[in-house]
Parts: structure tokens; C-alpha cells; sequence
């Protein structure tokens, strides 16, 4: 049997533990030979490790599991790269949500300035990333990427590094194909699903389960309650009360663009004043996390440290860690198995730029993705869809050339901010609350 050698990028995540239980549960037929973890947060990737530790002796007590902060320890002769980093960690992602907010703009990690924000600080070490698998991995090596701003990072590796092997993932779409599947009443994986737009900008056109079309049945559904299940069934990264507030304002917008069904993320672009005055602009989505899956995940690491017991149940994710796993496996096996991944257009959109990184159905296959070709899209899309690629085109050539004028340029083009001198003034907070993570601008 083929195995492989893999690296998860971002060691330290409080997802790392799930990630690797999904790869486990596939040992059978994606058998890894070494399974590494890197981050540049030694004691955080040590208290994530505990975890992981359990994880690989409950499942896989033979697999050899390495620890490190060193690059070529890290990468060499890897097959896979699993890329989940947070520059700046939830420290950061508080200002990027906080600081908006002063100013009345949606305070979001990856969607308006926030995402900016979180993009500027996170293209040179994806860059770095890269040059670390040309250095040291096998030359057929996959970088599987859910770093955030996803949209952001895709762009800016295509031109400074277009070469790299590397397929640009968002779990999100797949979210909402997991509670499509419970609203009709099937498995996720029988449900094909038609797209188009950016990451975290995008909207599904047709849902069949099988050869049989439930698109107009789902949408009926949604108008009235959303994205929540009938019996609210969801995976615990998605089941607080914030998430479900986002799943159900789905309904608002199905019943105003009845054509199509939204992501999720639509709500801060559409409904941004409303999303704003929902608020607790001292009390954000960040304060929610660290309050909660970062506070549980390491007090459980506290806590067996003690006493040598621990449930490893509540770190378990579902679809995040599945989702890349099967993306993964479908490169290393060429099984052309159909995901939304993020793509060079080059045409598969008829009528958005060919540069632009969409987010459409592909076939994934050993040399990478093949894309479902989606044709012309709607003047309302399609103008959406071009001031947001053109808002992620600014930012990212305000960090190549340090353009501080570029970078206005991008946060007052972004549709969740009002005036140019709203954009002024959350740029100029954001540059001096990422001084030690922004390329300088001038």
C-alpha cells in the first residue's frame, strides 16, 4: 500500500485534533507513514500535541507523529501540506472585528476591513510556506489550503508564486451542503451541488441528491427558515448561538434573490447595517471563541496534565476536517471526485475576469483541479462579484508594491464600507495595530 508523509501547517490550532482523527478514521485506504505537526508557537503546538498524541494512540498507535518548529524537519519529503494558519491568532482577529465596528462597519474575520486586515498579514508567510515545500518536499508535493482570508491568499499566490502546488479550500459551502442534507433528508455526499462566485462570496444554482433536482424544494425552505435543520441538527463548530443566527438570516436574503441561494457569508455584504447594529461591538465573535472552543481545548489539556484523564469527544470536528481529507485523497488517488474549490477563472465564468480566483465546481484529479465550466452569470453576480475581486486585487498589490494607496484604494472599494473616509480611518487604525505583521506601506 502507497503512504504518505504529511504536515499540518498550523500545528496549534484547536482543529488540529479533528483534523487528524478524519485522517485516521481513512487509514485503511490513506494510510500516512509519518504524520508531522509544525507551527512557530512551540507551546501551543505542545499542548495541541497532548491531544493529537491521544488521538494517533486510539487510532493509529503505530503511526510515528513529529513535533517540530523547524522548517526542514518539518518539510522534508512531505506528500501533503494541511495549511490552516492565524497570523496574529485570535489576539489579532479581535482588533480585526473590533476596530470596524468603532466605525460602524461589519467587524468580521474574513469578510470587509477585518479581512483586509487578516489578509495582509497572512500572504508573506503562506509565501514563505510555499518556498518551504519547494526547498525541502517531494517535487509532486499538495499544499491543501484553509489558511484565511482564503479569496485573499489564492490571489496573491498566483502572482507571487504561480507555480506552487497548492489547492485554495473553504469548509463553508460544505457546511451548508451538510445542513442541505439534513433539511432533505439525505447524505451529503449525494448531494451535487452548482456554484459560482469568490470564497466567502458565492452563491449555490442548482442542489440535486442524485439525478433528482430539490433546488426549488430547499429554496422553498430556506425562505421560511434559513439554513437552521428541522431538528437542528449541527456539528458543534457551527451549533452557537451566533452560528444560528447566521444559518437562519439565509431566509432574508432567499426571499429578496430568490434566483439563487446564498452563502452565508452574503449577510455582511447585503445586509452589513443590520449585521452591525446586531452587534456587541465589545463582545465579538473572537471574544466568542476564545471563551469557548480555545478555553475548553486547552483547560482540557490543563487538566489532564493533573490528573491523566480526558474526554477527547468535544474535539472531534465533522465536515472541516473531512473535507480536506477527502480533497486530499482524491490528488493522492487521482479519483476525480467533484468539491468547490477555488480555481484561476480562465473562462470557466464566461463572463468574469480570466485572473480572477473563483470558487466553482471542479473534478480533482492527481494534476489538480479540472473546473465545471458555469457560463455567463446575472448582471447583479456579476457586478457584485467584480468590485469584491477587484477590493482583493487592490489589497494584494498594496502588499507587493507597499502601497498605502492602493491598500485605501482596496477598504474603500469593499461593499461593507460607506465613504472613503471611513476607509481612511479604519486603515490608518489597522496599519498601527499590525505594525509587526504588515508589509510597511507607504
Amino acid at each position: 500500500m502507497k503512504t504518505f508523509k504529511l504536515v499540518i501547517v498550523g500545528g496549534g490550532s484547536t482543529y488540529t485534533p479533528g483534523i487528524v482523527k478524519s485522517l485516521l478514521d481513512k487509514k485503511e485506504d490513506f494510510k500516512l507513514e509519518e504524520l508531522r505537526l509544525y507551527d512557530n508557537n512551540e507551546e501551543r503546538q505542545r499542548k495541541v500535541g497532548i491531544l493529537v498524541e491521544k488521538v494517533v494512540e486510539k487510532f493509529d498507535p503505530e503511526l510515528k507523529l513529529t513535533l517540530t518548529t523547524d522548517p526542514e524537519e518539518a518539510f522534508t519529503d512531505i506528500d501533503f501540506a494541511f495549511a490552516q494558519m492565524r497570523v496574529g491568532l485570535y489576539r489579532m482577529r479581535e482588533l480585526d472585528e473590533k476596530i470596524p465596528l468603532k466605525y460602524d462597519v461589519v467587524g468580521q474575520e474574513t469578510c470587509g476591513p477585518g479581512g483586509l486586515a487578516y489578509g495582509l498579514r497572512t500572504i508573506y508567510p503562506m509565501m514563505e510556506m510555499i518556498d518551504f515545500c519547494e526547498k525541502y518536499a517531494k517535487p509532486t508535493y499538495w499544499i491543501v489550503n484553509y489558511s484565511n482570508p482564503a479569496a485573499i491568499v489564492a490571489k496573491a499566490m498566483r502572482i507571487l508564486r504561480p507555480n506552487a502546488r497548492i489547492l485554495n479550500i473553504c469548509d463553508m459551502p460544505v457546511a451548508i451542503m451538510r445542513n442541505m442534507a439534513n433539511i432533505l433528508d439525505c447524505d451529503r455526499h449525494d448531494i451535487v451541488a452548482d456554484y459560482f462566485g469568490l470564497n466567502h462570496f458565492g452563491w449555490f444554482t442548482k442542489i440535486r441528491v442524485g439525478d433528482e433536482d430539490r433546488t426549488e424544494e430547499l429554496k422553498a425552505y430556506v425562505k421560511e427558515h434559513g439554513y437552521m435543520p428541522p431538528d437542528e441538527r449541527s456539528e458543534v463548530r457551527h451549533n452557537d448561538a451566533s452560528w444560528k443566527h447566521t444559518f437562519d438570516n439565509a431566509k432574508y436574503l432567499a426571499r429578496m434573490f430568490p434566483d439563487y441561494l446564498p452563502n452565508t457569508y452574503m449577510q455582511y455584504y447585503l445586509l452589513g447595517d443590520q449585521i452591525v447594529k446586531d452587534a456587541d461591538k465589545n463582545h465579538t465573535r473572537a471574544n466568542e471563541v476564545m471563551e469557548g472552543r480555545e478555553k475548553r481545548i486547552f483547560d482540557a489539556v490543563d487538566t489532564y496534565e493533573k490528573t491523566g484523564e480526558i474526554d477527547m469527544t468535544p474535539f472531534f470536528t465533522g465536515v472541516h476536517g473531512e473535507f480536506i481529507v477527502e480533497v486530499a485523497m482524491s490528488l493522492a488517488f487521482n479519483l476525480r471526485k467533484r468539491h468547490l474549490v477555488m480555481v484561476p477563472n480562465r473562462g470557466a465564468v464566461k463572463n468574469l475576469p480570466d485572473d480572477a480566483m473563483v470558487e466553482i465546481p471542479a473534478y480533482i484529479t492527481s494534476e489538480g483541479p479540472e473546473p465545471v465550466r458555469v457560463g455567463e452569470i446575472p448582471a447583479f453576480y456579476k457586478g457584485m462579484i467584480e468590485q469584491q475581486e477587484a477590493c482583493e486585487k487592490l489589497v494584494v498589490e498594496a502588499a507587493i508594491e507597499g502601497s498605502y494607496e492602493k491598500a485605501l484604494m482596496a477598504f474603500t472599494m469593499n461593499k461593507t464600507v460607506p465613504s472613503a473616509f471611513v476607509a481612511k480611518q479604519i486603515l490608518d487604525e489597522m496599519i498601527e495595530a499590525n505594525k509587526e505583521f504588515w508589509p510597511k506601506l507607504k
